[in-house]
Order: C-alpha cells, then sequence, then structure tokens
C-alpha cells in the first residue's frame, strides 16, 4: 500500500493506493475517518486498484474550507492528476457519499459509476437542526461533549453493546477530528439540497442505505434513489450509517455485482 501526497495548488490531500485492476476511489464518512473502509478495501483489493481518501481536513489532507462544492472541485483536480488507466468508481459513505455525488455532479467526465452508501440530496429540517446542534454544542464543549451521539449516529445501541471495542475505537478517532473541518461540514450538510442537480448524473449508481441509520435515514436514499436517472437502491437491513464497517462481508456481497459490471 502506497501512501501518496498530491499537491493541489498550495493545498495537500493524501490518499493511499493498493492492489491493480479497475480503480475505485473511496470517499469516508465525518464521524468516521479513512479506517472505516479498512475491511472492505482488504476484499475490494483483490479485484480493484483501490484510491482511499483522507478527506480534506483528515488525516494529512489540508483543510479548504466547509463548502462541499469547493471541496468537490479540489477532489476533482486531484484524481485527474493521477492519470488514472480508466475511469474510476466513486464508492462514498455519508458526508463521503454527498462527495462523491457533488463531484459527479460537477465534473460529470471523472466516475463510470457511483456507488452511494447512507447519504442523500437533502436533510429533513430535524436532520439539518442536528447538525446545528451537534456543532453548537461542540464549540461550547468540546467533541467530547457530542461523542456518544455521534456514535449513535454510526451504529445502532445494540450493535454498540455487541461491539465495544471497536465503538470505543471509532470514538477515539472521533475525538482526533480536526474542529475547524467538524463546523464547516455541519454547516455545509445543513444548508444542502442538491435535489434539482440530480438529473446530471447520468452514470449507473447503486443506492444503498442501513434500515437503522439515524444519521441519514432511509427516506433520503429513497429520495436520492429517485431523483436519479440511472439508479439502483438496495435498504440493508439491520445496519446503520457505516454498514461496510458493521457488516464488510454483507456490503460486499451488496456492491460486487455491480462494481464489477
Amino acid at each position: 500500500m502506497a501512501n501518496n501526497t498530491l499537491s493541489i495548488g498550495n493545498k495537500k490531500l493524501s490518499l493511499e493506493i493498493s492492489g491493480s485492476g479497475k480503480p475505485i476511489i473511496l470517499f469516508h464518512s465525518l464521524l468516521a475517518d479513512s479506517s472505516s473502509f479498512t475491511p472492505l478495501a482488504e476484499e475490494l483489493v483483490k479485484t480493484h486498484q483501490v484510491i482511499s481518501l483522507n478527506l480534506p481536513g483528515f488525516e494529512g489532507s489540508d483543510f479548504v474550507g466547509g463548502d462541499l462544492n469547493t471541496i468537490a472541485d479540489h477532489i476533482a483536480q486531484g484524481i485527474e492528476s493521477l492519470k488514472l488507466s480508466e475511469k474510476p468508481i466513486f464508492l462514498g459513505n455519508g458526508y463521503g457519499g454527498f462527495i462523491a455525488l457533488i463531484t459527479s455532479i460537477r465534473h460529470p467526465q471523472i466516475a463510470s459509476r457511483l456507488v452511494l452508501a447512507d447519504c442523500g440530496a437533502m436533510f429533513s429540517e430535524p436532520g439539518r437542526a442536528a447538525f446545528r446542534g451537534m456543532s453548537a454544542a461542540a464549540k461550547e464543549k468540546g467533541l467530547g461533549a457530542i461523542a456518544d451521539v455521534a456514535m449513535r449516529r454510526l451504529f445502532a445501541p445494540e450493535f454498540q453493546e455487541k461491539n465495544s471495542d471497536l465503538v470505543a475505537d471509532r470514538k477515539k478517532r472521533f475525538l482526533s477530528l480536526d474542529l475547524e473541518t467538524f463546523h464547516g461540514a455541519c454547516a455545509a450538510l445543513a444548508g444542502l439540497d442538491i435535489r434539482d442537480q440530480l438529473s446530471k448524473v447520468t452514470q449507473p449508481v447503486l443506492v444503498l442505505v442501513g434500515e437503522l441509520d439515524e444519521a441519514t435515514p432511509s427516506p433520503m436514499s429513497v429520495e436520492l434513489h429517485a431523483g436519479l436517472p440511472n439508479a439502483k437502491l438496495n435498504i440493508l437491513p439491520g445496519l446503520a450509517h457505516v454498514p461496510q464497517l458493521q457488516a464488510p462481508a454483507v456490503f460486499m456481497n451488496a456492491i460486487r455485482d455491480f462494481i464489477n459490471s
């Protein structure tokens, strides 16, 4: 596995590349860093060249502001600089799904197809309020004050009880998140509405969502699927916001045919 740092303007974008075959680019969520794809990547690398992004403001990637269009353009420039052998598949989860989708809307020539797990085109008013509330609480008391809320958004309570070590690791990673990145993302997601842009995504899209997802509830994926010209929808029973981490084998089975076709 090679660690790469791309320079885009005067900003760094870090990523890891491993394996060979059709390229697939992984866009992680806000509450879970790129390591949330590690179990899935171990399967993907058998058939694909896997490019795991550290989104701007995470790990070795410089913050470029909270605006999702700016982030999408920045990433598009980075991907194009890789000069991949063929058009990559985008696989995004949560916040990374929104960014993968917006990158495809703004740069339709880059991706061959998209897997969008647990995202959507717009949050409900309670969803918007949740982002504003988390950001306000973190500003006042730090990320520790919302760590339990964040874990509840990632994993259903029953899963947390049975997987306390995994949840503890995720909480530790969440607490190391850059505050500026977190506040910027919360503000951007609270104001997001790209429903009128979805018709621009003409590539095949597989929309997935964990049935128990509290962060981006399944109606958001239903609406996303309905707005895309060429999409399939798969609701994953018993899973929540990071299904690829919670049940990598189930997730792999759900995407295998789509990413190999």
